[in-house]
């Protein structure tokens, strides 16, 4: 049965999709190896926070077997108020670029961006800011492809190895499943 989501996927793998904050930094020569390395580790644990707090706890099922089931449920929201209050901040004393619709996985990203025109072939730096209480955006280095006349941007990262890939496709996996679960729960249906 459908439930009126599609499965958002880039380069025939599950992406995740959004429209958050984008910025493109080309660059004259490839990355060097050891700055790559650098946005790695730094992606890796951003990625290993996200998953984190992207475990919600259910409200709707309670644990009758845990006492403290309905404290928990408050602070976690207590503790998701808190970050999204810290996120504005930041947001306000480090602006940050245009939020973009952008798609992306472990291999590379598409977005539209009619400003940005480099040649495709060029090489550079792909920051996105998933979450506005990070300092850091993620960084991902790599290979523009294709720029099309209407500002489509296909970017072909350079490998970010697998534990980054893995943390890519769980969120995304967690987005979609969200997006199914509002479709059902809404009753959109195709």
């Amino acid at each position: 049965m459908y439930e009126g989501v599609d499965t958002i996927v880039l380069f025939e793998e599950l992406a995740y999709e959004e429209a958050l904050p984008v910025r493109w930094l080309a660059y004259a020569d490839p990355v060097p190896e050891a700055l790559r390395r650098s946005f790695n580790d730094r992606n890796l644990k951003q990625l290993q926070t996200c998953v984190l707090l992207d475990e919600h706890i259910q409200v709707d099922k309670p644990d009758e077997r845990s006492p403290y089931h309905a404290d928990i449920i408050r602070l976690d929201m207590k503790v998701n108020l808190l970050l999204d209050l810290v996120g504005h901040l930041l947001s306000s004393s480090h602006p940050l670029p245009q939020s973009l619709p952008i798609r992306f996985n472990a291999l590379g990203a598409v977005w539209r961006d009619p400003a940005l025109a480099p040649a495709s072939g060029s090489m550079g730096v792909l920051e996105i800011n998933l979450r506005s209480c990070f300092l850091e955006p993620l960084r991902f280095s790599g290979q523009l492809i294709s720029v099309s006349t209407d500002g489509q941007v296909k970017v072909k990262f350079d490998n970010p190895g697998e534990a980054i890939a893995d943390l890519i496709e769980k969120i995304a996996f967690r987005r979609h499943r969200r997006h199914v679960a509002v479709a059902r729960s809404t009753g959109r249906e195709g």
